[in-house]
């Protein structure tokens, strides 16, 4: 063998090495892929659980959605009840368990109501999205409503709102109702009980302030303040204002547009009357 081919395999065998060396060391570098989680908090306490541990629980089941609020078709999830999640947990008096998604919605529920078991009313699941069976994407969307996704079952199912569906779910929380935590979203105590504009009110705080704030009130951070600097009915009319709410997309649409509207049976128009008097009257109410 030569000089010269016995240089070329000499630093051929280097140039090996040094690949070799390399490539151990970026491989030590890239940390390994992190396991989804879902974090609870119950009046300061935290928990924890991650996806393969919800997934590994015996009380985790199948579960039949026919009618899925986020897919709009019938659906089937692994899903862990939540109020076993939740089993033992103290409740501070007068708090709301606040479900965050990854997207900044912030959903205010009830604690009866996902704390409840009994299928003659509405029993709340968390459905865990597999690893080796990702779900679908969303309607228009290039994501799935995974890892976490809050669905319901039970006989009055119906009666849970549409924006109590929160999908992509990163934090569960308790935190005050809407009406301690933020004190802007009130309408003045004299108005009457039955007045509509308190039924506005109490529509609001779940059906609109899971996207939006109102006054700086709210923990959302996917739309606009609807009272700031100008309340949206100060410059929309009615009409339109009302077919906004229904479908924005027959108003006005945009790439980027994230509101999806809704449909008769997630709110009538009797009820979108009702939270466009409560936008009427906090117009009047733009308090700093």
């Amino acid at each position: 063998m030569s000089i010269w081919s016995r240089l070329f395999l000499s630093v051929a065998a280097s140039l090996t090495l040094c690949g070799a060396a390399l490539h151990a060391a970026f491989s030590a570098q890239t940390p390994p892929a992190v396991e989804p989680g879902i974090e609870i908090s119950i009046g300061g306490k935290q928990l924890h659980f991650d996806r393969t541990q919800l997934l590994s629980r015996d009380d985790v089941q199948t579960v039949e959605i026919p009618n899925d609020v986020a897919y709009h078709i019938a659906m089937t999830y692994r899903a862990v009840p939540l109020a076993s999640l939740l089993r033992g947990q103290d409740f501070p008096r007068d708090t709301v368990i606040e479900a965050v998604a990854t997207d900044g919605f912030a959903a205010q529920l009830p604690v009866d109501l996902v704390t409840n078991t009994d299928s003659k009313a509405a029993v709340a699941w968390v459905a865990v999205e597999p690893a080796d069976a990702p779900w679908p994407d969303l309607p228009g969307k290039t994501v799935s409503a995974g890892p976490f996704y809050l669905i319901w079952t039970g006989e009055q199912v119906g009666t849970v709102r549409s924006e109590q569906w929160p999908y992509q779910m990163a934090r569960l929380s308790t935190q005050p109702s809407p009406a301690a935590r933020w004190p802007q979203l009130a309408v003045d105590p004299a108005l009457p009980a039955t007045d509509p504009i308190r039924a506005g009110q109490s529509l609001f705080a779940t059906q609109c302030l899971a996207c939006h704030k109102l006054n700086g009130a709210g923990s959302a951070e996917v739309g606009p303040d609807l009272n700031r600097p100008l309340s949206p009915t100060e410059y929309l009319a009615p009409a339109a204002l009302h077919a906004l709410i229904r479908d924005p997309a027959s108003v006005r649409d945009w790439p980027d547009r994230k509101m999806e509207g809704f449909a008769p049976d997630q709110l009538s128009d009797r009820e979108i009357e009702q939270i466009v008097a409560y936008l009427r009257y906090m117009a009047e109410r733009q308090k700093p």
